[in-house]
């Protein structure tokens, strides 16, 4: 099969969906997928090694792609057409944004509906027109893929998707999140001025995450137990302006400056050994499609709290502590029962790398691949 992807992301690793193609290319290599596979992007800026699987790459490199008109247009125009000369008999968009006339059997992979659901992330009048353009080239797309249970749930009841068109494909923490600690290990965390005993952050700064729970669930943590600090990643936003939030002034407003470090941009290679370092780590967001840093922590063997929203419980399992994500006492209560309880926190370390064991990028490209098979079977009658 000949199958054609969008890499409008595969220039961004830092984005979730820039992390959802790498580890799904890898998944196809690791999985043996001998399909010809065509990535089509508009930045040649890029590294991308994927040993074993047979890729070729268009770049429509110009300045003509750049900002949001560029982006509809490479979405709607131009990668149909590459498709089409290319002879593609199968396209995958891993985000949402398919074309609303697919040139060919489509399936576009939703990782969750941000801008349609949660008011502080709808945006402006061409947000809102974008958010109901791609709403409708998702019911055009011959199969839609989608990372969790709640977010399948979310698609059949917002864009209007019969169940049977739509599959939750879970993602997988990259190879390198390990509990087996590394020589470089104690040079990293020296190279972010790490306090010695640590509650770890360590995801993005916009208001879903809840960022503002976790500073005062932790006012309450530093009265009970004033030797840790938490650590908090993440480039910072220059001010609080939705859907982005800055949580330094309330950590001044709440007399814990000196308890909370903003280390802010985390490289990638560099994560793991801050969660295994770490205490315990917390994401205590309100919504999330996924949620890859709970896997990440897990596979770490870094005790874990998170919360009921959304798809965390499903990834989680019984490896993490889940609490409510807008009761900031119980929030509180589980990262001081990690801290002063240590055949609890002996417990997750062991259950988050058996939890984190059940993902794998492989299983993912094959269940994908089982769907390109199931659009291309649809789209024949």
């Amino acid at each position: 099969m000949r199958i054609a992807i969008n890499a409008w992301f595969l220039s961004q690793p830092g984005t979730g969906s820039g992390q959802y193609l790498r580890g799904l290319l890898r998944g196809m290599a690791e999985a043996g997928i001998d399909h010809e596979i065509l990535l089509v992007t508009p930045s040649g800026a890029f590294e991308l090694e994927v040993p074993g699987l047979q890729v070729d790459i268009q770049t429509l490199s110009a300045a003509f792609w750049r900002g949001n008109l560029g982006k509809v247009l490479f979405e709607q125009v131009a990668f149909p057409w590459v498709c089409r000369r290319w002879g593609a008999e199968l396209v995958h968009v891993p985000y949402w944004g398919s074309p609303l006339w697919p040139p060919v059997p489509t399936v576009v992979t939703i990782h969750d509906l941000i801008p349609l659901l949660l008011p502080a992330y709808r945006g402006g009048p061409l947000v809102r027109l974008y958010t109901r353009l791609v709403s409708a080239t998702a019911r055009r797309a011959t199969w839609v893929l989608t990372d969790s249970q709640a977010s399948k749930q979310d698609i059949q009841a917002n864009l209007d998707v019969p169940e049977e068109r739509v599959q939750a494909v879970y993602l997988a923490a990259a190879e390198h999140f390990r509990p087996e600690p590394r020589p470089e290990d104690e040079a990293i965390r020296r190279h972010y001025d790490l306090p010695q005993r640590y509650v770890l952050y360590l995801a993005g700064h916009d208001v879903r995450k809840n960022v503002a729970g976790l500073i005062e669930a932790f006012a309450t943590v530093v009265q009970g137990d004033a030797d840790v600090s938490l650590v908090v990643g993440g480039r910072l936003p220059a001010q609080s302006r939705p859907p982005l939030y800055d949580p330094r002034p309330l950590a001044q407003e709440l007399g814990i400056a000196q308890d909370v470090h903003f280390v802010g941009w985390v490289e990638e290679s560099h994560k793991p050994a801050l969660y295994r370092g770490a205490a315990c780590a917390v994401f205590a967001s309100r919504y999330e499609g996924f949620g890859l840093p709970v896997l990440e922590a897990l596979a770490c063997g870094t005790p874990l709290i998170t919360t009921t929203a959304s798809s965390l419980p499903e990834i989680a399992g019984d490896a993490a502590m889940v609490v409510d994500p807008d009761d900031t006492a119980a929030l509180a209560g589980a990262i001081l029962a990690c801290l002063v309880d240590e055949t609890l926190a002996a417990e997750l370390r062991q259950r988050g790398p058996v939890q984190a064991a059940q993902f794998r990028w492989a299983d993912t490209a094959r269940q994908t691949l089982a769907a390109y098979q199931q659009a291309a079977k649809r789209a024949g009658g």
